[in-house]
């Protein structure tokens, strides 16, 4: 298993972020050991002191696909929820001005947040979902996948073509605006459509 993250996928998060629009999305790969584990919390990685969280919309593959055709992407998966894909910013921000592969800031153990998943039939609309995250009961971070740069389907097409999709490897769509940074003692919560997927305490 495998999570493919997409970057810079929503127009407000790449303005907040200082870059410019990618011309083709921008993708990164987390390995299994990134996941969280059920009912642990996020812990805080030593050689960070800015972690951020990036609150996404996340499909499950269910079947093995190459240079799968964007027509046909919507049998890839079956389900969906939220996640959060912890970023170490200040680790990630030093290794780009170097010219650098990232991975460190973003693919480190227990970086990888999966909510609870759903059934993708019992959403009406599957490209107008609605997401938000809470932190400390207040909420920072609130979009619909109406407005990625690219849908779901697109992404996996997209993928396909350089990474062979296996069932159980999970899709990350990208971040909207209101990423920010996690504290030690902070409890954070995740919405799809008004129903909370996954809560988890910081340490």
């Amino acid at each position: 298993m495998k999570f493919i993250c997409v970057g810079k996928n929503y127009s407000e998060h790449i303005k907040e972020m200082g870059t410019e629009k990618p011309s083709e999305p921008v993708i990164f790969i987390k390995p299994d050991s990134s996941l969280i584990q059920k009912n642990s919390p996020f812990i805080i990685p030593s050689f960070s002191n800015i972690i951020h969280y990036e609150i996404e919309v996340l499909v499950l593959i269910n079947r093995l696909g190459r240079h799968i055709d964007e027509e046909f992407s919507h049998k890839y998966y079956d389900k969906i929820t939220v996640g959060v894909d912890f970023t170490a910013r200040d680790y990630q921000s030093e290794l780009k001005k170097k010219g650098l592969p990232w991975e460190k800031s973003k693919a480190f153990d227990g970086s990888a947040l999966v909510g609870e998943w759903k059934d993708k039939n019992t959403f009406d609309d599957l490209k107008n979902l609605e997401f938000y995250l809470l932190k400390n009961d207040e909420k920072v971070q609130h979009s619909n996948i109406s407005k990625m740069l690219w849908g779901i389907d697109e992404l996996i097409s997209h993928s396909s073509k350089f990474f062979t999709l296996k069932i159980g490897d999970v899709l990350f769509t990208g971040t909207p605006s209101g990423v920010g940074l996690v504290e030690k003692n902070d409890f954070l919560e995740g919405y799809l459509n008004d129903e909370k997927l996954f809560s988890i305490k910081v340490k």
